[in-house]
């Protein structure tokens, strides 16, 4: 097969390519971003590449894609490995649980690093029709990668122009978490669904309403942009009442300078019970770290809401009437629980409290996709 230089017309999804001495590693966030706020967990998450894959031409009958993943995780607590997925001609055809990439174990009682280095891994698609074919490689939603190398026994080309370009932000649920794969996240769902272009800016636990992201988004192209706003806000206790309301509204003003007239959708937290009526922090359940499947709890007190503490329910009422206050006809807002409510945490519960599985993303994503075709 031949080689094929991976260049960054056949990557979408990602603010920037990185040159390492492997490859290129995908980025989400720009370099100017990282470098104003080099945060070591928001770089870790916006290095996973939610919401980024190869998007290709090709008549071939059989590729392989080489990366190089990184991925972190916690002593005693496994996590599930990331995947690639391939989609030919919008169907997906495989999914390839990563093996090998380098390794960094933390010890939770300690924090300690232990570093284990390991192999690349070469995905390869066999059986491909032989004719001219779209074929997206989707990357992990949960790992980082570098793209080593790019194989195929046909000439590939870059798929023609993006379409409808759909730029959300959120947070590890839009990321992805519980996920079992990147085509399984419920933004991708959507997107795939409703046939646009997703760009995802979901960072596990960075959905803070940080102006810098609201920057990145002012200057991506866009032909329509959602914002998810709450439950990062509250697990981390990041903000009171009286300085959310304003640093949403100041988001939203960053988003209209360079989107003045795009469709803008605000919407708010899912159901989440933990939070619904008490405040942040977010922990970890002590009980049950030792069973292997730890869960959240919230640890605030409910008695401080009068006092500007945030829940999930305080942040729905203030995003419903920042929604209402501004005079912007193409400015909608959505509840959050419309995607995801209470009957729903009956049926399918969050597993870990927080996050969605993968049967709850599937009807996140394709109640969202509804809403993406009104646009």
């Amino acid at each position: 097969m031949r080689p094929t230089p991976i260049t960054a017309d056949l990557v979408r999804g990602a603010a920037e390519l990185e040159s390492t001495p492997r490859g290129l590693r995908p980025h989400r966030l720009p370099g100017w971003a990282r470098r104003q706020f080099p945060d070591p967990y928001l770089g870790q998450m916006q290095a996973q590449t939610a919401g980024v894959r190869l998007v290709l031409r090709t008549a071939a009958t059989a590729l392989t894609l080489t990366t190089h993943p990184s991925r972190l995780s916690y002593r005693g607590l496994p996590r599930p490995r990331g995947r690639i997925d391939v989609a030919v001609d919008g169907a997906v055809v495989l999914r390839d649980e990563l093996t090998g990439g380098d390794h960094t174990e933390l010890d939770p009682a300690t924090g300690a690093a232990t570093p284990h280095p390991g192999l690349s891994h070469t995905t390869a698609v066999a059986g491909l029709p032989g004719r001219e074919t779209t074929v997206e490689i989707w990357l992990p939603h949960n790992e980082s990668v570098e793209l080593v190398a790019l194989h195929a026994d046909a000439p590939i080309t870059a798929a023609p122009g993006p379409g409808r370009r759909w730029v959300h932000y959120g947070s590890s649920i839009s990321q992805g978490s519980n996920a079992s794969g990147p085509t399984d996240v419920w933004t991708a769902i959507a997107a795939r669904a409703a046939g646009v272009q997703l760009r995802n800016l979901g960072f596990g636990g960075n959905a803070l309403v940080d102006p810098f992201v609201a920057r990145t988004i002012r200057d991506a192209p866009a032909e329509l942009i959602s914002v998810k706003l709450g439950i990062n806000v509250v697990n981390a206790d990041a903000m009171r009442l009286r300085a959310f309301v304003p640093a949403v509204h100041g988001f939203l003003d960053t988003l209209r300078d360079g989107h003045p007239d795009t469709p803008l959708l605000l919407i708010s937290p899912l159901h989440c019970g933990i939070h619904e009526h008490t405040p942040g922090p977010g922990a970890f359940d002590p009980a049950s770290i030792a069973t292997g499947t730890p869960r959240f709890i919230a640890t605030g007190d409910p008695d401080d809401v009068p006092r500007g503490r945030l829940t999930l329910t305080v942040v729905r009422k203030a995003l419903a009437e920042i929604a209402a206050q501004r005079a912007d006809p193409n400015l909608h807002h959505l509840d959050g629980t419309a995607l995801y409510g209470p009957a729903d945490a009956e049926t399918h519960p969050l597993p870990d409290g927080l996050h969605p599985d993968t049967a709850a993303h599937r009807i996140i994503g394709t109640r969202f996709a509804e809403y993406l075709r009104r646009f």
